[in-house]
C-alpha cells in the first residue's frame, strides 16, 4: 500500500472512531446538562457558568500552549527524528509546569478578587461561589499539566485512545449529576468539587498512556534555549488570538452579568452547551484532519496540504449545517423537551451560536494552515484586534443604546463573519493559495447547499406539524435527507461523488 493511500486509510479510521465518540459524548452530555440544571436550578447555574467563565479566561495561556504543542510535536513527527521529539516534549512539560505556577499565583490574586468584588452574586451564594472558583482553579492547572500528554496522543493519530478517554470522562460527569439529587450538602460545591476529581484522573490516565506507549513522553527537567525560545515565540503570538477568544467570549458573559444578572447567564450557559455539542460534529473530524497538515507541510507535500485544507473547510460545514438546520427550525420545542424550564433568551441565544459555529468551521482548517507555516506574527494581532472589539462595541450598544440581550450576539456574529474573510485575504498567499480556489472550491459550493437545503427544509417545516417526539424525529430526518441530497449534488466534487457511488455499491453487493 502506498504511503498516500496508508495515511488516507488512516485518515479516514480516526474519523470514524471519533465519530463513535462524539455520537455517544453528545447524547450523553446533553442528557447531563438538563440534570445538573434541574439539580441546581437556574440561578446556581448561570452563578457556576459565569464564576468559572472567570477562570476560564486565565487558560488562554494553555489553549497558546496547546495550540504550540500541537504544531510542533506533529512537524517534528513528521520529520521522523525521535531525539528531537524527546527533546521537544521535556521542552514543552517544562514550559507548561512553569506557566502552570505562574497561572495559579495570578488566579488567587487577581482573579479572585474579580470574582468577591466585581460579579453581581446574591450574597448568600457568595460562599459557594468561592468554592466553584477555587474548584476551577485547581481543575485549569490540572489540564494545563495533562495538556503536553493529551497533544501526544493526537500528533501520533491515536485516535482510539483520545476517544476511550474521552467517554470515560463523559461518564464520569454523567455520574456527578446523577449523583446531585442525592446530595445532603450544597448541590453546586459538590457539582464542582467533583469536577475537579474528575479532572485529575483523567490527567493521570492521560500520562500513563503516554508513559507506556511513547518513548519520547518519558518527561525529565530539560530546558533547551532554542527550542523553548522557538515554541514560546509561537505559542505568544497565539496567545494574542487565544487572549481575543477568551476575552470576547467571558467578557460577554460578564457584561451580560452586569447589565441583566445570572438568569441571562444560564441562558447564555445553555446555549454554549447546545454550541459545544454541535461542534462535536466536526471536531471530530478536524481533530482527525489536523495532524496530517502539519505533517504534510514538514514534508513539503504542499498539495495533499491545499487538498486538506479545503476538504476539511467543505465537509467541516456541511456536518455542522446537518445539526444546525434541524436546532434552528424548532429550537423552543427542542429545548423543551430537553431543558423542561427554559430560561428567557435561550431559543435566541441557541439559534445565533449556532450560526456562528458554522463560521468557526471555516476558521480552523485555515488557521491550521497558517501554524504549520509558523508565519503567525502579522495574522494574530489583526485577528485578535478584530475580535477583541466585540466588547467594547457590545458595552457601548448595551450602555447607551439599551439593546437587548440578543442583540449582543448579533453583534459577535457579524463580526465573526468579518473576521473569517481577513482571515483568508491574509493567510492564502501565505500558504500559496489563491483566494479564487478559496471561493470556488469552498465557499461557492457551501453557499449553495446552504441556500437550497434551508429554503427545502423550511418548506417542508410548514407542512410537517411536530405535536410530539416521534414527529420531531421524521421531521429531523427529513431535514437530513434534504441536506445530504444537496450535499452530494451541489457539495462534494466530482471524484468525491464517483468515491462515494463506489463505496456504496461495495457495501451493498457484500450485504447481497
Amino acid at each position: 500500500m502506498s504511503d498516500y493511500s496508508a495515511r488516507n486509510k488512516r485518515l479516514a479510521k480516526n474519523t470514524i472512531v471519533l465519530y463513535f465518540r462524539m455520537f455517544f459524548i453528545m447524547a450523553l452530555q446533553l442528557y447531563t446538562s438538563r440534570l445538573v440544571l434541574q439539580a441546581l436550578g437556574i440561578e446556581n447555574y448561570g452563578i457556576y457558568n459565569v464564576v468559572g467563565g472567570v477562570m476560564a479566561m486565565l487558560n488562554f495561556v494553555n489553549m497558546s500552549l496547546s495550540n504550540a504543542n500541537s504544531r510542533f510535536v506533529s512537524v517534528e513527527i513528521g520529520s521522523g527524528n525521535l531525539d528531537s521529539v524527546k527533546k521537544l516534549f521535556g521542552c514543552i512539560m517544562s514550559i507548561h509546569c512553569l506557566f502552570g505556577v505562574i497561572i495559579l499565583i495570578f488566579a488567587e490574586t487577581v482573579g479572585l478578587w474579580f470574582v468577591m468584588t466585581q460579579l453581581v452574586i446574591p450574597s448568600e451564594r457568595m460562599v459557594a461561589a468561592i468554592w466553584v472558583y477555587q474548584s476551577a482553579v485547581l481543575s485549569s492547572i490540572i489540564t494545563i499539566i495533562s495538556s503536553p500528554y493529551n497533544g501526544l496522543i493526537i500528533a501520533h493519530e491515536k485516535m482510539s485512545a483520545f476517544a476511550v478517554i474521552s467517554i470515560f470522562d463523559a461518564v464520569a460527569k454523567f455520574g456527578i449529576a446523577i449523583l446531585l439529587f442525592y446530595s445532603l450538602i450544597d448541590r453546586l460545591i459538590l457539582y464542582a468539587v467533583l469536577h475537579v476529581l474528575i479532572q485529575l484522573i483523567v490527567c493521570l490516565i492521560y500520562a500513563v498512556y503516554c508513559k507506556k506507549k511513547f518513548e519520547e513522553s518519558n518527561y525529565h527537567f530539560i530546558w533547551n534555549k532554542k527550542v523553548s525560545l522557538s515554541v514560546l515565540s509561537f505559542a505568544g503570538w497565539t496567545l494574542t488570538g487565544n487572549i481575543a477568544v477568551m476575552g470576547y467570549t467571558q467578557g460577554l458573559n460578564i457584561l451580560l452579568n452586569i447589565f441583566f444578572g445570572a438568569i441571562v447567564n444560564a441562558a447564555r450557559g445553555v446555549s454554549v452547551q447546545v454550541q459545544t455539542a454541535a461542534r462535536m460534529f466536526f471536531v471530530g473530524f478536524q481533530t482527525a484532519i489536523n495532524p496530517q497538515i502539519y505533517k504534510s507541510y514538514a514534508q513539503k507535500d504542499f498539495d495533499r496540504m491545499h487538498a486538506l485544507v479545503f476538504m476539511s473547510s467543505r465537509f467541516s460545514f456541511f456536518l455542522m449545517l446537518v445539526v444546525t438546520i434541524p436546532l434552528c427550525m424548532h429550537t423552543q420545542y427542542i429545548l423543551e423537551l430537553w431543558l423542561g424550564d427554559v430560561p428567557e433568551y435561550t431559543a435566541a441565544f441557541v439559534r445565533i451560536m449556532l450560526i456562528v459555529g458554522l463560521i468557526n468551521t471555516l476558521q480552523n482548517p485555515t488557521m491550521t494552515a497558517l501554524h504549520a507555516t509558523g508565519n503567525i506574527k502579522k495574522v494574530q494581532i489583526v485577528e485578535s484586534s478584530l475580535l477583541l472589539s466585540v466588547v467594547p462595541v457590545a458595552y457601548f450598544c448595551l450602555k447607551f443604546l439599551h439593546i437587548l440581550p440578543v442583540m449582543v450576539f448579533v453583534v459577535y456574529f457579524i463580526i465573526e463573519f468579518v473576521a473569517q474573510f481577513v482571515r483568508v485575504y491574509m493567510i492564502y498567499p501565505m500558504i500559496k493559495l489563491r483566494m479564487k480556489d478559496y471561493f470556488i472550491k469552498v465557499m461557492w459550493p457551501i453557499s449553495v447547499v446552504t441556500t437550497l437545503a434551508v429554503l427545502v427544509c423550511w418548506i417542508s417545516s410548514r407542512v410537517i406539524v411536530v405535536s410530539d417526539f416521534w414527529m420531531l424525529l421524521v421531521a429531523i430526518a427529513v431535514y437530513v435527507l434534504i441536506i445530504g441530497v444537496c450535499v452530494f449534488f451541489f457539495g462534494l466534487q466530482k471524484i468525491e461523488r464517483q468515491y462515494a457511488i463506489k463505496l456504496v455499491h461495495e457495501k451493498v453487493m457484500k450485504i447481497c
